[in-house]
């Protein structure tokens, strides 16, 4: 039995893979670009695993993607693969149409068509599972419920408007097409092999190297924190006892503002490797607010965790203080994702515009 995974190489993914893995003996085939965001490094743990066969192409790709599925004959689905950074999204909305809305949409009319030549015993067990975000449902106020698999989309980037607009194509290969889709929307995932660009890693990583912690307006933006472990169990959950057509929300019940967050980051960071010029809360820098910033993401998970009975067992203090400690333990891990360009690009995005207050 073989699954083909898309993005296995990012961050997510290489942690569903690696999970995976540990568990099943099922092979993998992994369809990652190794774009700046996806690394080999991050798959080191299985090189040489007879398990694992990593294919370097593009899901834009119809013969590559077509390919890959007839010879492999996968029983699913499970597709990661997206650009997913909202600052990137500002500056070349492009690239996150091409891969989120084309990709998909290529990966969908790949699916079907070897969904319908499958005989009846194997497409009865197929399954297509599309990783989508919370983001999609806009923006909550401090006092509205969470988002609930019912919330009309209301995205507010180019990021988030590209994830609805695949999630939709997703629903429509259900019904007009009978494709045996399912739909996860998860919250802000956090953990091992997050690539620094992102709020968790990017703080760790500036506060060793002495760097300011850069926190857009007045940091109070409000996330809801899912580890990526608990994600990736959450998708196996799915996956194995999901609703065919049906969307699941999974969240990890870790509000917090980013400000609190970062602080909570600051304080493990001063017991685990203590700053010689003291707290690295003193490196919090606030920076100008980024264009449509959402004030509050929360995630009403009570679907998934009544119907298929998941719940999260990380909480934010005990998932962030095992995720400083991993990159403290994976410097090497850290070198060899980072480049020249990562490194201007961040110097460009968070050095203009530095507000004082």
């Amino acid at each position: 039995m073989t699954i083909l995974v898309t993005g296995g190489a990012g961050f997510i993914g290489s942690n569903f893979v690696l999970d995976w893995l540990t568990q099943s003996d099922e092979r993998i085939v992994n369809l990652d670009k190794l774009t700046y965001a996806g690394s080999r490094a991050s798959l080191l743990p299985i090189d040489g695993d007879d398990r694992h066969q990593l294919i370097v192409a593009d899901i834009c790709d119809e013969r590559a993607v077509s390919d890959l599925l007839v010879e492999h004959r996968p029983r699913a689905v499970v597709h990661f693969a997206a650009e997913s950074h909202v600052d990137r999204s500002l500056d070349d909305p492009g690239v996150f149409l091409r891969t989120n809305i084309d990709g998909t949409f290529n990966l969908l009319r790949c699916a079907l068509t070897f969904f319908r030549q499958l005989p009846s015993n194997e497409a009865a067990s197929f399954r297509f599972l599309h990783v989508s975000t919370d983001e999609v449902y806009g923006s909550l106020s401090a006092d509205e419920p969470a988002f609930s698999e019912s919330n009309a989309y209301r995205p507010n980037s180019p990021y988030s408007a590209s994830k609805a607009a695949s999630d939709h194509f997703v629903r429509a290969w259900h019904h007009s097409f009978g494709l045996p889709t399912l739909t996860t929307q998860c919250s802000n995932n956090y953990g091992p092999r997050q690539f620094p660009e992102k709020l968790i890693p990017l703080v760790i990583t500036n506060a060793l190297a002495e760097k300011p912690l850069p926190i857009y307006g007045d940091g109070r933006n409000v996330r809801d924190w899912l580890h990526v472990s608990d994600h990736c169990d959450a998708l196996r959950c799915v996956l194995a006892s999901g609703t065919l057509g049906e969307t699941y929300n999974v969240g990890g019940n870790n509000e917090r503002a980013n400000i609190d967050l970062v602080r909570a980051i600051c304080t493990a960071l001063d017991e685990l490797q203590p700053r010689a010029a003291g707290s690295y809360a003193e490196l919090i820098t606030f920076v100008k607010d980024r264009p449509g910033h959402d004030r509050r993401y929360a995630i009403d998970n009570r679907k998934i965790t009544s119907q298929l009975g998941w719940s999260p067992r990380h909480t934010v203090e005990s998932g962030i203080r095992a995720t400083i400690e991993w990159y403290l333990a994976n410097s090497q891990w850290l070198n060899a994702v980072r480049s020249e360009a990562h490194e201007a690009w961040l110097d460009q995005q968070y050095r203009e515009g530095e507000n004082p207050a």
